[in-house]
């Protein structure tokens, strides 16, 4: 185990060095020349190629159909990476470090964009690629912003939303100590009260971040600088490690991440989960689920009413390195267009970026979640915004880990996180 450590100190070591070397390239040295790349091109027209990650979801096929079809000179090629977001992210990272120019439109995750904005990979949408992003939630264009720049256009958001038994529960909790406070009936059925995604991994860099800016903390500020070492950071922290005490979250929500919890509560086991709006169809439909017509959907708990939810889901960056930018841009236009965004809405179960596809009625009779799910968005705080996030987000994951279990303090926990951070994000 000792081992394993070390060789994963090293690795995060590594990554942190390399992202310090890259960022430092692409914000001194590569500056001009990235400015240059992304006026290249800049109103040249042609076949383009659009990356994103596995289609699980089935629907860039024939939103690329369509598009080709009213531009047969233009013609978009779709090229599908894996499912893992690790491996999208270094496939990008190695497409863009070679300055390939058949990438011309790249899927950016939300916690990216700090990242390749800074390397100076992503076209700023300024100037004559200036998107009209006034009908979208405002925290999606947060999100594909660095620098008060805006660096992709916003595809799809996500929102954390708390998933909760409405036959046990009719009346969902607004506040945090209103959700514990039914822990009791939990017990009483001999069953766990809440869980998230508490497992070492991406998932409890969410949750933790969630629980953190419920309580009034801030992992990084607007500059990227760490914050996190604050009694409200702390409150939020402790309050996990608390209830995972208590037993209020049940002991083995500490290996779940989206799927575990998912499968525990269609089986009845669980009160209240906290998830993505995926889980809202599955669970309705799955054969196993013993919930079908026993759940409801809210926003999840703060501390006198919403909490705030990370956000989640993903914007598109045109390359600097493509040579028709200019087909790129009307591209990403195209797939902002409220036909687009209701598609992949109902195809998808994709949360749209558009707003007022929130407050469509028919859309909301037939899924009834989508006002909570804008509440939860509109809400939503995202992840640190930093070109180090590999390494910040291992930070947190490190040390809220040993927090919820109790092998280490909340206040200690808190103070090594601010260290880490601090140490990642200035290089040393």
């Amino acid at each position: 185990m000792a081992h394993d450590t070390r060789r994963r100190r090293a690795r995060v070591a590594f990554a942190a060095a390399a992202t310090v070397a890259l960022v430092t390239a692409g914000c001194s040295s590569g500056s001009s020349s990235s400015s240059s790349s992304a006026q290249a091109g800049a109103s040249s027209r042609g076949p383009i190629t659009f990356v994103t990650g596995k289609d699980n979801s089935n629907v860039w096929a024939p939103t690329i159909a369509k598009w080709n079809s009213a531009h047969p000179n233009e013609k978009v090629t779709l090229k599908e990476q894996t499912d893992q977001a690790d491996q999208q992210h270094d496939d990008i990272v190695q497409h863009m470090q070679a300055k390939d120019p058949s990438y011309d439109i790249v899927t950016v995750d939300v916690v990216w964009t700090a990242e390749f904005a800074a390397k100076g990979w992503l076209v700023p949408l300024k100037g004559q690629f200036a998107m009209d992003t006034s009908k979208l939630l405002k925290p999606t264009v947060v999100a594909a912003t660095y620098n008060n720049t805006l660096y992709a256009a916003p595809f799809a958001s996500d929102g954390g939303l708390l998933y909760y038994r409405k036959d046990l529960v009719p009346t969902p909790p607004k506040t945090l100590d209103e959700m514990w406070s039914k822990c009791s009936i939990a017990k009483s059925k001999n069953m766990g009260c809440y869980a998230g995604q508490f497992s070492k991994y991406e998932g409890l860099t969410v949750n933790a971040a969630e629980a953190i800016n419920t309580a009034g903390g801030k992992i990084v500020d607007d500059q990227g600088k760490p914050t996190v070492d604050s009694q409200e950071s702390r409150k939020g922290l402790q309050m996990l490690a608390d209830h995972y005490k208590n037993g209020d979250i049940p002991k083995e929500a500490i290996t779940f991440q989206e799927e575990q919890g998912r499968q525990a509560f269609e089986a009845g086991k669980l009160l209240f989960l906290r998830n993505w709006p995926y889980v809202y169809n599955l669970a309705k439909t799955d054969g196993s689920s013993v919930v079908k017509d026993k759940f409801g959907v809210a926003p999840l708990p703060g501390l006198s009413g919403p909490g705030a939810s990370s956000l989640g889901g993903h914007s598109e960056g045109i390359s600097v390195y493509s040579k028709h930018k200019a087909t790129a841009f009307d591209f990403l236009k195209f797939i902002e267009e409220d036909a687009q965004q209701k598609f992949f809405m109902e195809k998808g179960s994709l949360a749209p970026v558009v707003a007022s596809i929130y407050d469509d009625a028919a859309l909301v009779a037939k899924y009834p979640y989508l006002p909570t799910l804008k509440t939860s968005i509109e809400n939503a705080v995202p992840r640190p915004v930093t070109p180090y996030y590999p390494a910040v987000t291992t930070a947190i994951q490190d040390n809220a880990y040993p927090a919820i279990k109790g092998d280490k303090t909340v206040d200690q926990a808190i103070k090594d996180m601010q260290a880490a951070i601090k140490s990642a994000t200035s290089g040393g």
